[in-house]
């Protein structure tokens, strides 16, 4: 597998600059497991098998339970000669059958193939023809506006190696009561599927104890666990084949780095499992480390921070969008949300001003992290302890058994001194074996084991890395070079901007010109394109100043909350 770091590797590591203020209780090279990705939850349903691992809108699933319904959803998959090799794949929000399926696969010997359940059908259509998967698992549910089943249902005839569909309800595992009440307070509608499976029908005759794993012959530096595909922001989306040990030496790093120990703690799981982010952040970190995660199926700012105050959360993995949305809600200081006690923000770039004013008004603690689909997906974080070194804008200092540097644009082989701008590379165990069928791609993203992000960054003389921007979003205006998240950073301070998205649109003379799409704070508080420019011009080089401003209800998003430019200059291109 590309990527491990070699003992001379590991030697290098320690003397690079950040070393100098890696807290105490942290090391540089941490010995994580080498095992398959399952063991995690196997081990920690032996160490504590009655501390409650799931909680979903009441209802408790102990380590133990959870364990065993992983266990009895593997042997049915193996009874339907489902093992080493398949792909399998789940289309499910953050309820409890994503977690027990997802180890139930891994437990069967085949692979996780996660996908958004916000899909539609050319998307998921896509996914699962291009993993093979064999098997699906998803909700038969009408929640609110989604039919969950419906664009799947309209690309099912095109899926020729799709033998098994599994269909499961978000009230499965709810209480007894709220199962009755399900109905008409969420307005959920489960509908009869010809053709599917009920989830729980399927397992529940199903053998509890764990399948012999020694039959499956598990390599975990080069079995693929997970085909995650990337979120499609830059083109069509690819599948990076994220082995056993890239995901557990991920998960177990990040569960020390956030300070999760054997004293269990409550870490709210608002990301979504099916983003790479949630996957590792939020369930994988959190199940190594026995914590009680508190499942929300999505993002609503009321119910999170209802649940922050109810469930005394002190872990609390987001987006900056999630910040943004928490810090405008008129009835943020109504609650009590100050058991929180460490906010990683991931996903996308945490913007300074958000950082700064959602830590004054709420007291809590924001850091943020760096991560890519490539790379399980965290490789950088800021250091999550009091009176550490912190430091404003920066993405933090690389993870344990990490090294990063910053390398030419053009080539990718020529390594840049400290202050220079250039692209972000890393290498870890982390770091993903490949795209899935795509050695071409590969070959573009690897130069020798390190893994070039497309991420332009700077390092300073401590070792402390910033993001400048996407490789792929720079701005040439007229031979500058313009980052447009230096420029949104600007658009951010102003007091009447609440989101912003800066993007280059064709400009005859120029080459490209610089556009800004804002969101106000309070739409009838108009202060006009000019006065945007004039605030902007105060504080940026002329050639940043954005030439055209728009304003506009909201900004296309994927759903863990990253901006879309590629959607903004669609939207331009075809006007």
């Amino acid at each position: 597998m590309r990527a491990i770091l070699s003992d001379s590797d590991l030697e290098t590591v320690t003397t690079r600059p950040w070393a100098k203020f890696y807290p105490s209780d942290i090391p540089l090279i941490i010995d994580y497991p080498k095992e398959p990705l399952f063991k995690i939850l196997t081990e920690s349903a032996k160490k504590h098998p009655d501390w409650v691992a799931i909680s979903y809108l009441g209802k408790k699933i102990t380590y133990r339970e959870l364990d065993q319904l992983a266990n009895q959803f593997a042997n049915g998959l193996i009874s339907l000669g489902i093992t080493k090799g398949s792909k399998v794949a789940l289309i499910l929000p953050n309820v409890p059958q994503y977690v027990f399926c997802f180890f139930g696969i891994l437990k069967s010997g085949a692979t996780v193939v996660p996908c958004n359940p916000l899909y539609r059908e050319k998307e998921i259509e896509f996914q699962l023809q291009d993993s093979e998967a064999v098997a699906v698992v998803l909700l038969n549910n009408i929640v609110g506006p989604n039919n969950f089943y419906q664009e799947f249902e309209k690309c099912r005839p095109r899926l020729g190696k799709l033998k098994h569909v599994f269909v499961t309800s978000v009230t499965d595992y709810l209480p007894p009561v709220k199962k009755q009440l399900a109905g008409p307070v969420r307005k959920i509608r489960t509908l009869q599927k010809e053709g599917a499976v009920k989830l729980a029908d399927f397992i529940r005759n199903q053998p509890r104890s764990e399948p012999n794993s020694e039959t499956l012959a598990i390599d975990p530096k080069n079995d693929v666990a997970v085909i995650q595909y990337t979120g499609g922001t830059t083109g069509i989306s690819k599948g990076a084949m994220l082995t056993h040990e890239n995901i557990v030496s991920n998960s177990v790093i990040v569960s020390y780095w956030t300070g999760m120990s054997e004293k269990q703690e409550t870490l709210l799981a608002a990301i979504p499992f099916f983003h790479i982010y949630g996957l590792t952040d939020a369930m994988n970190a959190a199940i190594y480390a026995n914590q009680r995660i508190v499942l929300l199926p999505s993002f609503n700012p009321k119910e999170v921070l209802e649940t922050i105050q109810k469930e005394r959360v002190q872990i609390f993995p987001g987006v900056p969008t999630m910040y943004v949305a928490l810090l405008h809600h008129p009835d943020l200081g109504k609650y009590s949300i100050g058991s929180v006690e460490r906010c990683v923000s991931g996903g996308a770039p945490l913007p300074l001003e958000v950082q700064k004013k959602f830590n004054q008004a709420t007291g809590g603690n924001i850091v943020e992290g760096y991560g890519l689909t490539e790379a399980s997906p965290v490789t950088h974080v800021n250091i999550i302890r009091p009176n550490a070194v912190k430091k404003e804008g920066s993405i933090g200092i690389p993870i344990p058994n990490t090294d990063a540097k910053i390398v030419d644009v053009e080539t990718g082989t020529k390594d840049l001194p400290v202050g220079e701008m250039g692209e972000l590379a890393v290498k870890g165990p982390q770091v993903m074996k490949g795209y899935w069928k795509s050695e071409e791609e590969t070959a573009k993203v690897f130069r020798g084991d390190w893994l070039l992000t497309g991420d332009i960054a700077k390092q300073d003389e401590d070792g402390f890395f910033y993001i400048v921007d996407r490789k792929k979003d720079m701005i040439d205006a007229s031979g500058f070079k313009v980052w447009p998240r230096e420029v949104e950073e600007v658009l951010f301070t102003h007091p009447d901007v609440k989101e912003a998205a800066v993007i280059g649109v064709s400009d005859q003379y120029r080459g490209e010109t610089v556009k800004a799409f804002i969101v106000l704070k309070d739409k009838n508080k108009n202060p006009g394109a000019d006065q945007i420019k004039a605030y902007c011009k105060e504080r940026i080089a002329p050639y940043k100043v954005p030439k055209m401003v728009e304003f506009v209800d909201d900004l296309p998003k994927s759903l863990v909350g990253k901006v879309l430019r590629r959607k903004l200059r669609e939207r331009e291109a075809q006007k």
